[in-house]
């Protein structure tokens, strides 16, 4: 009996190595995971137990909870102070190396902006190392959410700094826009900033030349046509950046992670319905195995 019940303990043990499942390492984190939401001023009180229940709040006494406001909207990116605020967000601080994870709840209510977007400009804006979900109960751009995140920051005594937010948004626009040309999907103009940050995090370019070239560069790459104005678009922005020295060289494993992220979900790779369909019934009958093992063994 005991042999039988090593050799089961083994088979399980082959199983998990063969997921990729590894022994959980336990270490001290000192950051405090507390949630932070912030709702939009906009929102009735039954929309904002809507978005609670979006977002998961089942006990608001045990999250952080703050308003954002048009005047907040103004005071962090210079946006109109009348602007209706409707997106809310749920920030979970994490420790350093985590990255970034977003989650848009609710994925038809927000309309120009993806997850990918976010990843990037929180980055820029100098957000690291924290989950965060978005959600609004009407139908909105999404842009407005960058403001929620960073008053979630602020009111938490973390300010981050304003030009970086400012040019954060900058880049929000210009993503939506591009989005929105002939041939260009989400997910790779996503990419395609994401491999600019990369490539300026390992160049370290010195001029607005330097910009030009590796925009050029990244273009070529993802075989990327754009108007000499939308070029434009993208050599101004990341000039501006430059000229902040936003250190993309300290969050290049961020980065590295959300390009590969999006590479994985975008549509070039060709991985259909179809494969995922066999991976997951090889899974399962993996599982009918072991189960039918074990019935065998104690039976």
């Amino acid at each position: 009996m005991k042999k039988l019940v090593k050799r089961a303990i083994f088979i399980l043990l082959a199983f998990a190595l063969t997921l990729g499942i590894a022994t959980p390492v336990f270490a001290v984190n000192d950051v405090d995971e507390t949630p932070i939401v912030v709702y939009g001023e906009r929102l009735s009180d039954a929309q904002v137990e809507e978005v609670r229940d979006l977002l998961g709040v089942d006990d608001p006494d045990a999250v952080k909870e703050h308003i954002i406001t048009g005047q907040d909207y103004a005071t962090y990116i210079d946006g109109n102070p009348d602007a209706n605020m409707y997106s809310s967000a749920k920030i979970i601080p994490k420790e350093e190396g985590y990255g970034i994870r977003i989650n848009i709840v609710t994925p038809d209510n927000i309309t120009q902006v993806t997850s990918d977007m976010y990843a990037n400009a929180l980055l820029t804006a100098g957000v690291e190392n924290a989950v965060v979900e978005v959600a609004s109960p009407v139908r909105v751009t999404g842009e407005s959410a960058l403001s929620g995140i960073y008053k979630a920051y602020d009111a938490e005594g973390k300010q981050l700094d304003k030009e970086r937010m400012i040019i954060a948004n900058e880049e929000l626009e210009v993503a939506t826009d591009l989005a929105g040309k002939e041939g260009l999907s989400q997910e790779l103009v996503s990419e395609l900033l994401a491999e600019i940050k990369k490539a300026i995090s390992e160049q370290n370019p010195a001029t607005k030349e330097d910009i030009e070239r590796i925009i050029n560069e990244q273009l070529d790459k993802l075989e990327i046509s754009l108007s000499p104005e939308d070029r434009q678009l993208l050599i101004d922005l990341f000039e501006k950046m430059r000229d902040l020295d936003i250190d993309f060289d300290r969050i290049r494993n961020q980065l590295e992670d959300l390009a590969s992220t999006i590479k994985d979900r975008a549509d070039e790779l060709g991985i259909d319905e179809g494969f995922w369909e066999k991976v997951g019934n090889f899974i399962k009958d993996i599982f009918i195995a072991i189960g039918n093992f074990f019935s065998g063994l104690f039976n």
